[in-house]
Formats: structure tokens, C-alpha cells, sequence
């Protein structure tokens, strides 16, 4: 898998379709949960974007501090159902990681955890921060990274 970022206004329309089109099927479809994905906060997010074949498997929005959270924010992580044994989740949340790193020169990063990852964020290095709570009706955490 190769990831790149980009702006919003970088992405291609066929980008932005599959963008969308994965965070639906694997939010909405296969978690089954009904919720308002465009939120109009992708256009002020730097898109993580993994792509496999010319196909993108794997997704992740961040933010600048004081947009999502008073912190640096990764938010939408997600990987192709079929793909995720591949380990792949780690490799886009680790490119966002630096990403943020580079790009907002901060490595103080939160992000809301579904609480049956947990493992996986504190595989790399963040930790639980708070009481856990609904989110869409899904089960979530505050997670943080310093």
C-alpha cells in the first residue's frame, strides 16, 4: 500500500468518491449505524489516503489543533474490510502520525476511539483519556497521544 495526503482541494473527484464510498461502506453498511458522515469538516482536513492497485484501501482525515479538538485530531480511520489482515490500519495511522508531525509541528494528537480498538491506538502509544461514551450509538473512548 502507498499513502499520500492531500488538501481537500488536492483530492480528484474519483478520490473523493471512494473516499466516501469506503467510509460508507465500512460506517454506515457494515457497523450498521445510521449517522451524518459529511459533516463539513473534511474541507479543512489533510487526507491520509492508502492505495493499493489504484484503488484506496485505506483512509484517515486530521486535523490542525483547535479544529476537531483544542489537540491535533485523526479522525475516519478506516480499512477495507477485505484488507485489514494486511496490517494496513497500522501502517495509514502511523503515516498520519508523521503527518501531523510535519505538518501541524505538534505530536500531541486525540482521537475518539470505538472502544473495541483500544489495543490497537495503544499500540501506538495512545492513551485513554476520560469516561467512555455514545457516539452515534457506538461505544467510544477519548484517546490521546503525547
Amino acid at each position: 500500500m502507498r499513502v499520500i495526503s492531500k488538501k481537500f482541494e488536492e483530492l480528484s473527484l474519483s478520490e473523493l468518491y471512494q473516499i466516501l464510498q469506503l467510509r460508507s461502506e465500512v460506517f454506515v453498511v457494515e457497523q450498521d449505524c445510521v449517522y451524518q458522515d459529511i459533516d463539513g469538516k473534511d474541507e479543512k482536513a489533510l487526507h491520509l489516503i492508502g492505495k493499493k492497485e489504484g484503488k484506496i484501501i485505506a483512509y484517515t482525515r486530521c486535523f490542525a489543533p483547535g479544529i476537531y479538538f483544542k489537540e491535533a485530531a485523526i479522525g475516519r480511520v478506516v480499512v477495507q474490510e477485505n484488507q485489514r489482515k494486511h496490517k494496513f490500519g497500522h501502517q495509514i495511522l502511523e503515516a498520519s502520525i508523521k503527518a501531523i508531525q510535519k505538518e501541524y509541528k505538534t505530536s500531541i494528537i486525540k482521537l475518539s476511539a470505538q472502544q473495541y480498538l483500544i489495543k490497537f491506538y495503544e499500540s501506538h502509544n495512545f492513551q485513554q483519556i476520560g469516561e467512555d461514551y455514545l457516539e452515534d450509538g457506538i461505544p467510544h473512548i477519548a484517546m490521546i497521544k503525547k
